[in-house]
């Protein structure tokens, strides 16, 4: 029975997770947390871990939770699901995609979905950001390290677009975020 779940669970994750990791993890929370399989609390470790460790989100999830809940056949399986979709969607797409390279609609429809994916990301970065800093409804607990170092890191990403063209590379605050959030919370 766990593996159904699983399956079904993963497939729907794989199915309508549009605009990457980011603009999928309130998909990923919902399936997740209503399934039991992990809670909010490790879903924030998780997701966490996730982006300072090589691998998409989903399927480094996907692998952790099918482990956890059915061993190697349930990481196979849950890890399967959530990429199948995505590999016959490009498969298709491809076949499709020099038709449809030079349809006005087409060119629309991607460019509308541009801004949605990317407003999905954005409320996604700021309920992690209250999550992680101020608590969730009903367990609300001010973090004062995680308020300061959101703070600092934000500040160190906006200020240096000031000061160099680009700003700070992403990868270098991830970097310091981890070794911040290692000395201040520990290993």
């Amino acid at each position: 029975m766990i593996l159904l779940e699983l399956l079904a669970g993963f497939l729907e994750i794989g199915c309508f997770s549009f605009g990457g990791a980011y603009g999928a993890i309130p998909l990923i929370r919902e399936i997740v947390v209503s399934y039991g399989w992990i809670g909010e609390e490790e879903l924030s470790y998780m997701i966490a871990v996730s982006e300072s460790t090589p691998g998409p989100i989903m399927v480094n999830l996907a692998t952790y939770v099918g482990s956890e809940k059915a061993g190697v056949p349930g990481a196979l399986i849950a890890t399967a699901a959530v990429v199948l979709p995505a590999f016959l969607i490009v498969i298709v797409l491809t076949l499709l995609l020099k038709k449809l390279v030079t349809n006005g609609a087409f060119q629309a429809t991607l460019g509308a979905l541009k801004h949605c994916v990317a407003g999905i990301v954005l409320a996604t970065g700021v309920y992690m950001i209250l999550v992680n800093c101020v608590g969730v409804p009903g367990n609300f607990k001010a973090d004062i390290a995680a308020i300061v170092m959101t703070a600092v890191l934000g500040a160190l990403y906006f200020g240096s677009r000031k000061i160099i063209k680009n700003g700070v590379s992403p990868i270098v605050l991830i970097v310091l975020a981890g070794v911040a959030g290692v000395f201040v919370y520990g290993w």
